[in-house]
């Protein structure tokens, strides 16, 4: 589903990525024999990584339009309202653009003069649309199987490493666990090793957290998405795009905290200077 930018391990590898929850259906491990399965998660290199990180624009439109064209179908993102496409930081869409986005759906609205409930066109204010009526609904088109809401799953998918690797985190500045885990998981179907077996509709997702089978089907296939920009359509540019896209809607502030952090970091710096040397000056004719 999403276009990240190509993978680089830095040096963070310092531990297996090992995932909280999976993004995809909840799902048993498919035998006994998975027992010693563990998630392939690779961790790759984003526009948005480390204290200078920004959102490629480019990309959150491109994965906007993946979830919209893939996503949409099975999740819902009820946090997200089609005028934060235009906020600062995220995909920059223009109020024309979101205006059309939004009209797009119908929404249930009223009731009116009459006392009755209407359908209307969508507005800028609305929210993304869920796409069944109640997590019922869901679970029965999907065998019980609940999709998530995707609205925050870019920041509540994090990666939790073995031994004391996280340790390095506050050099590295390490906080892309959630959108390494969506790309992995998104790029993660692979035909399932010798012993192993899903059962039913189950397929196995050699980076799914949650267990080696998983209800989610492989949403993503060359091709399917067709790019206005001429970016390539292949399924890793898919879910790298996506995965940025979510991690843009989990933490849409994100330019202006990494902005704010700066400054906070550089005012403390010419603060602690200006201390020393009224230190020096307060105290040059007193003899220690």
């Amino acid at each position: 589903m999403t276009m990240i930018l190509s993978g680089s391990k830095l040096g963070r590898v310092l531990g297996a990525a090992v995932l909280a929850v999976g993004l995809g259906f909840a799902a048993a491990p498919a035998s006994a024999s998975d027992a010693g399965h563990g998630p392939k998660v690779e961790m790759q290199s984003w526009s948005f990584a480390g204290p200078f990180g920004r959102f490629d624009k480019g990309q959150l439109q491109r994965g906007y339009k993946v979830y919209k064209e893939v996503c949409a179908a099975c999740h819902s993102m009820q946090l997200v309202a089609y005028r934060n496409l235009t906020d600062e930081g995220g995909p920059s869409f223009t109020v024309d653009q979101v205006k059309a986005l939004a009209a797009e759906i119908k929404v249930k609205d009223g009731p009116n003069d009459a006392g009755e409930m209407f359908e209307r066109n969508g507005r800028p204010s609305d929210r993304f649309p869920s796409p069944f009526a109640n997590d019922e609904a869901a679970r029965a088109a999907f065998g019980g199987a609940l999709p998530p809401d995707l609205s925050l799953i870019g920041k509540n998918r994090a990666a939790h490493r073995g031994g004391v690797s996280f340790l390095g985190d506050p050099f590295t500045l390490y906080a892309e666990a959630g959108p390494d885990y969506v790309y992995n998981l998104m790029t993660g179907y692979v035909d399932a090793p010798a012993g192993t077996t899903c059962d039913g509709a189950l397929q196995y997702n050699q980076s799914f957290i949650g267990g080696t089978c998983i209800a989610m089907p492989n949403p993503l296939a060359e091709g399917m998405v067709t790019y206005d920009d001429g970016t390539k359509t292949t399924v890793e540019q898919y879910a790298r795009d996506v995965a940025a896209f979510l991690m843009w809607t989990a933490e849409p502030k994100l330019e202006a905290r990494k902005s704010t952090g700066l400054k906070v970091i550089l005012f403390l710096i010419v603060l602690t200077g200006l201390l020393y040397l009224s230190k020096r000056k307060l105290w040059a004719n007193v003899a220690h």
